[in-house]
C-alpha cells in the first residue's frame, strides 16, 4: 500500500494543476446539485416492518393520507374563575377554530366544543383543538408553519390563553453554520497556525479539508431531492468531515515538511509523506468509514442511511488528503516552512519536533511512574464514568422551557392528564373490523393503565375501524411502554380482523427498544474489529487489548459526562442546554461508532511509532519514550483540531445534535490526553517486552505496514529526487 500511494503522490503532484482544477470542478458540479435538486429532509423516526409503522401505512390506505398527517393541538385556557364554554370564550373558540381551518395546507381543524366531540377539560377550564395537514411533518413549509405560529399569536389578542404543540409548530431541520461553529473552525486555524509556524500551509489545510467536506455535505443536500433522509444526518456529516478532513492533511503535511528538511525535493517529500503517513491516514480513514457503515447492523434504515453518508463524507476526506493535499504541496513547496527554516541546510529529524522536550519529558514521567500513571489515569475516567448507569433515552425529547409548546405540554398535562400528549392508536383492519372493533374497545378499556378508549371510528368502506386511547402517563412514562406491550400481548385479531398499536408514542417505543437492542450487537462487532486492526497494525495481542480497553474507558466516559450536561443539568450555563432530560435514543450507538473510528486514529498514529522504534532495536520503555517524543505533538495537536470542531457545534447547536456534539468532544478529550497520552504509555512500559509478544501460530497473518517502514528504507528513484520549482 504505501508503494502504491508512493506513486499517487508523486502522480498528483506532478500533475498538480490537473488535479486541483478536477477537485474545483467536483465541488462546484455537487454544488450546483445541491442547489437545484435538494429536497426536505425528515425528522421523524420510524422503521419499516414494525408494527407501528405497517398500521400508519394501513391507515393512509383505509383512511386517506390525512389520517396519517402531521397534526399539531392549539391548547385554549381560560383565566382562574372562568370557563372555556362561556358565551364570550366560545365564541373567541369558534373564530379561531374558522381561521385555523383555512390555514394553506390544513384539511381539517376540530371544533373542541362540538357537542358530539367535545374535547374539554373535566373543569371546563381547558379545551384544545386539533389540526390536521394532509402531509407529513418533513414536507410542511416554513410559510404554513409561520401561518400556524400567526394564527395562534392572534387568538391570544383576547382573554384565553393560547397556546400551540406538535410536529408542525417546530422547525424540523438542524442548523448549520453558527457563529459558534465558525468559531471552533477559527480555533483550528490558530492551533494549525502554532503547529506548523507557517500561515500557508495553516491556511492550506483548512482550505482542503473545505473542499473535502464540501464535497461531501453538497452531495448529501442533492441525494435528499430522492431519498427521505433525517435532518441531522447532514450536520453529522460536515462535523465529522471536517474534523478528521484537517486531521488526515495536518499528518500528511507534517510528514512532508520533515522530508523538505531532510533534503528532499518538494515532489519527493510530497510522495514520501503520502506514501508514508498517508498509508496511516488510510488505515485510520478505513477504520471510521467501517464503524460508520457498521451501523447497518442494527437494521434501522435511518440510522444505516446517516452512517453510509458520513462514510462517503470520510472516504472523500481520504481521497482529498492523498490527492488534492499534495498537489497543493507542489504549488506551496517550501513556504510551508517557517520562514527562518527554509534556507537552512538539510538536517535529519523524525517528526517536527518542536515541544520534543516537554513531551520528552512527560513521557519519561509517565514511564517512570508507570503504576501511579496507568492508576489515576483509570480512575479518573471510572469515576467520569459513573453517571452512565443512569442513562436514559427516548425518540419525545422535552420542550425548550417557556416555548409555546412547552406552555401547551403544562396545560394538557394539568387540565386533562399525561396521556393526552400522547396518545396511541388502535387499527383493526379487515372485513370483519365493524363488528369485532366494539369487542377490542370494551378489552381496552379493562387495561390498567387506560384513561380513556374512545367508540370506533369505521372508515367509508367499513373494512377498518380506528380507536384511539388516552393513557393515564406521559408518552415517555414507563407505565406507557408497558401499556403497548400489554395491548399488544393481551389484544388479540379476531374473525377476519387484524389488531395493531401505533401512534407517535408506538413509533418511538418501538424505535428505542429496536436500538437499545442494537447497540450491545454493535458494540461487540465495533471492539472485535478493533482488536483485529490492532493484531494486524501492530503483531501483537497485548497492545490491542490496552486499546480496546483504553477505548472502553473513553465511550463509557463520553457517555458519563454527556449524562451529567444534558441528563441531570450539571454545567447548563456553559454548553447553553436549554433542555435536560433523556438522551436522543439513537445518540449512543453514533457516538460509539464515531468514537471508535477516532479513537482507533489515535491509537494507530501514537503507537506505530512506539512499535517501530522497538522494531529498530530501542529498549521497551525507550521505545515508548522513543515513539510518544516523535508522534505526540501531532497527535495533541490534532485532537485539539477535533475538539474545537466539534464542540463548536455544541452552544449554539439544536437540541439533536447538541448532545452529540459535546460526547465526541469531551470524547476525544478523554481519549487523546487521558487514554492515548496517560493510560497506553504507561500500560505498554509495564508490559514490557511482553507488549510485542505475538503467538507463533498468528505469525502468518499479514502485517499493515501503516507508517510505510518499507518504503523508508528504499532510497528514492534518481527522476523523484530531481527538484521540482515551488509553484
Amino acid at each position: 500500500m504505501a508503494t502504491l500511494l508512493h506513486r499517487l503522490g508523486l502522480g498528483a503532484v506532478r500533475h498538480r494543476l490537473i488535479v486541483t482544477i478536477a477537485w474545483l470542478v467536483a465541488l462546484v458540479a455537487v454544488g450546483v446539485g445541491a442547489a437545484t435538486l435538494s429536497g426536505p429532509t425528515v425528522n421523524t423516526f420510524s422503521i419499516p416492518g414494525q408494527e407501528s409503522t405497517t398500521a400508519l401505512d394501513l391507515m393512509k390506505q383505509r383512511f386517506g393520507d390525512a389520517s396519517a398527517g402531521a397534526t399539531a393541538q392549539v391548547v385554549f385556557a381560560a383565566p382562574a374563575g372562568d370557563k372555556v364554554t362561556s358565551e364570550q370564550n366560545a365564541a373567541t373558540i369558534a373564530q379561531t377554530v374558522a381561521a385555523l381551518g383555512k390555514l394553506p395546507g390544513v384539511v381539517a381543524a376540530s371544533n373542541p366544543l362540538d357537542p358530539k366531540q367535545p374535547v374539554v377539560s373535566q373543569d371546563q377550564s381547558a379545551a384544545y383543538s386539533t389540526v390536521t395537514y394532509g402531509v407529513q411533518g418533513s414536507e410542511i413549509t416554513v410559510e404554513e408553519r409561520e401561518a400556524l405560529l400567526a394564527a395562534v399569536d392572534q387568538a391570544r389578542a383576547g382573554q384565553l390563553t393560547v397556546e400551540v404543540r406538535g410536529e408542525t409548530s417546530k422547525e424540523s431541520g438542524a442548523d448549520v453554520g453558527g457563529p459558534a461553529e465558525g468559531l471552533g473552525v477559527v480555533v483550528a486555524l490558530l492551533v494549525l497556525a502554532l503547529t506548523y509556524g507557517s500561515l500557508v500551509a495553516a491556511g492550506m489545510n483548512l482550505l482542503t479539508s473545505i473542499v473535502g467536506v464540501g464535497i461531501g455535505a453538497a452531495g448529501i443536500f442533492t441525494l435528499t431531492g430522492f431519498v427521505e433522509l433525517q435532518s441531522t444526518t447532514s450536520i453529522l456529516a460536515i462535523m465529522l468531515g471536517l474534523a478528521v478532513g484537517i486531521d488526515y492533511a495536518l499528518f500528511i503535511i507534517t510528514r512532508f515538511r520533515q522530508e523538505l528538511r531532510n533534503g528532499l525535493a518538494v515532489p519527493a517529500a510530497a510522495a514520501m509523506a503520502v506514501g508514508t503517513a498517508g498509508s496511516a491516514v488510510v488505515t485510520a480513514g478505513l477504520t471510521v468509514v467501517i464503524a460508520l457503515a457498521g451501523l447497518s447492523v442494527a437494521g434501522i434504515p435511518f440510522l444505516t442511511e446517516m452512517g453510509l453518508a458520513a462514510a462517503a463524507t470520510i472516504v472523500i476526506a481520504v481521497l482529498v488528503a492523498i490527492t488534492l493535499v499534495p498537489a497543493i504541496l507542489g504549488f506551496i513547496g517550501y513556504r510551508a516552512l517557517p520562514k527562518k527554516l527554509r534556507n537552512a541546510p538539510p538536517v535529519e529529524v523524525h517528526e517536527d519536533e518542536s515541544g520534543r522536550g516537554f513531551f520528552k519529558g512527560w513521557a519519561h514521567l509517565i514511564t517512570t511512574k508507570r503504576w501511579a500513571s496507568l492508576v489515576i489515569a483509570v480512575a479518573a475516567l471510572a469515576v467520569i464514568a459513573i453517571p452512565v448507569t443512569k442513562m436514559q433515552t427516548s425518540l419525545i425529547l422535552k420542550e425548550v422551557p417557556g416555548s409555546t409548546q412547552e406552555k401547551a405540554d403544562a396545560i394538557i398535562a394539568e387540565r386533562f392528564g399525561p396521556g393526552f400528549a400522547g396518545p396511541l392508536l388502535v387499527l383493526v383492519d379487515g372485513s370483519g373490523s365493524t363488528a369485532y372493533a366494539a369487542t377490542v374497545q370494551q378489552q381496552i378499556s379493562s387495561l390498567p393503565g387506560v384513561l380513556v378508549a374512545t367508540a370506533p371510528q369505521p372508515d367509508a368502506n367499513g373494512t377498518a375501524a380506528l380507536i384511539t386511547i388516552i393513557p393515564k402517563t406521559g408518552p415517555d412514562d414507563t407505565a406507557t411502554v408497558d401499556l403497548v406491550h400489554a395491548l399488544r400481548d393481551k389484544i388479540n385479531d379476531g374473525p377476519n380482523a387484524q389488531v395493531y398499536v401505533t401512534g407517535q408514542t408506538a413509533i418511538s417505543i418501538d424505535v428505542s427498544q429496536k436500538l437499545d437492542q442494537a447497540l450491545p450487537i454493535y458494540l461487540v462487532l465495533v471492539v472485535g474489529l478493533a482488536f483485529l486492526l490492532l493484531v494486524l497494525v501492530f503483531r501483537s495481542i497485548l497492545v490491542p487489548v490496552a486499546g480496546v480497553l483504553g477505548f472502553l474507558l473513553t465511550v463509557g466516559a463520553a457517555f458519563g459526562a454527556t449524562v451529567a450536561v444534558f441528563q441531570w443539568g450539571w454545567l447548563d450555563v456553559i454548553v447553553n442546554a436549554k433542555v435536560n432530560g433523556p438522551l436522543l435514543s439513537l445518540s449512543p450507538i453514533i457516538i460509539v461508532g464515531i468514537l471508535f473510528g477516532l479513537a482507533m486514529d489515535y491509537m494507530v498514529f501514537l503507537v506505530s511509532r512506539m512499535h517501530e522504534a522497538h522494531a529498530h532495536g530501542a529498549e521497551p520503555r525507550q521505545a515508548v519514550v522513543t515513539g510518544f517524543r516523535q508522534a505526540a505533538p501531532v497527535v495533541v495537536a490534532a485532537a485539539t483540531i477535533m475538539f474545537s470542531v466539534f464542540a463548536g457545534f455544541v452552544p449554539q447547536g439544536n437540541d439533536t445534535i447538541k448532545p452529540i456534539a459535546f460526547a465526541l468532544a469531551i470524547g476525544i478529550l478523554f481519549d487523546a490526553l487521558v487514554v492515548r497520552m496517560i493510560a497506553i504509555p504507561a500500560a505498554l512500559a509495564l508490559m514490557g517486552r511482553a507488549a510485542w509478544w505475538l503467538p507463533k501460530w498468528l505469525a502468518k497473518l499479514p502485517e499493515l505496514d501503516v507508517e510505510g517502514a518499507a518504503l523508508e528504507r528504499r532510497a528514492p528513484a534518481p527522476a523523484e529526487a530531481e527538484k521540482a520549482p515551488i509553484g
